[in-house]
């Protein structure tokens, strides 16, 4: 089973962060958020990885390139010039990283890693900008119980703004639980099979928009409801929201 990461956007709304990174690269608690997306599906037994470069990508390269001597201590010998990195733990992972072009939209990119699933048939894909506590492997059952095309995770919009409880007409906490909106909405965390990428017309498909509709209108688009954390990093104030969680101890996407 792989996991495709769509890790090519912008992430505009976070220039102060990514005027010389990708958004997938943005720290959380000193690693990228696509680290931690990436510990998500490995804590479920998914260990292979596409991801789908675009802006930046040559960060993301350079990451996965260094990963090994940047997770593990590192001893040099300026007399010799010798380096001996000293084995740590790591994952077990392989990870493809793949250029989708900069301008190709989130449908395009999808169309783009085709090649790369080689003979399976049911694949995962996600976004690389938020998190959650979703349970991959329930996801996986669901998905194959149905017998339809394609699963979206259905996940309850996070509140942009925290809460108040009160006691009466008495204020008796202040919330900022991040997860109080109503309603469903598009979580990523999909479970898909090869024939849901024939929807995709070219670079310019908006994967939200002309597929997903399709699927949907011929039937073939289940939802997973997942009432537990969901978080995306689309704004400073999310990613200082995020960071906190994981400074304190309180990150419900930890599941590693």
């Amino acid at each position: 089973m792989k996991a495709v990461i769509l890790a090519g956007g912008m992430g505009t709304r976070l220039a102060e962060e990514t005027a010389i990174r990708p958004k997938p690269m943005v720290e959380i608690g000193g690693k990228p958020i696509l680290w931690h997306i990436m510990n998500i599906y490995a804590a479920h037994g998914v260990d292979e990885f596409i991801i789908a470069l675009g802006y930046r990508g040559e960060v993301i390269k350079e990451y996965f390139l260094n990963f090994y001597a940047i997770n593990n201590d590192i001893s040099v010998d300026l007399a010799t010039g010798t380096t001996t990195i000293h084995h740590g733990k790591q994952p077990h992972w392989k990870v493809h990283l793949v250029d989708t072009g900069v301008n190709t939209m989130t449908g395009g990119r999808l169309g783009r890693i085709r090649p790369w699933l080689g003979e399976d048939q049911t694949f995962m894909a996600t976004y690389g900008d938020g998190v959650a506590d979703v349970d991959i492997a329930q996801l996986l059952k669901f998905h194959q119980a149905h017998g339809r095309t394609a699963t979206m995770t259905l996940v309850r919009p996070p509140s942009r703004f925290g809460g108040v409880l009160t006691e009466g007409d008495r204020v008796s906490e202040f919330s900022e639980k991040p997860q109080t909106g109503e309603g469903w909405i598009n979580g990523g965390f999909f479970v898909l099979q090869r024939e849901a990428l024939d929807t995709v017309a070219g670079d310019d498909t908006i994967w939200e928009r002309g597929p997903l509709e399709s699927l949907s209108e011929a039937g073939q688009l289940m939802g997973y409801r997942h009432d537990g954390f969901w978080q995306p990093m689309d704004t400073l104030r999310e990613k200082h929201l995020l960071e906190d969680l994981w400074q304190t101890g309180q990150a419900p996407w930890r599941v590693w």
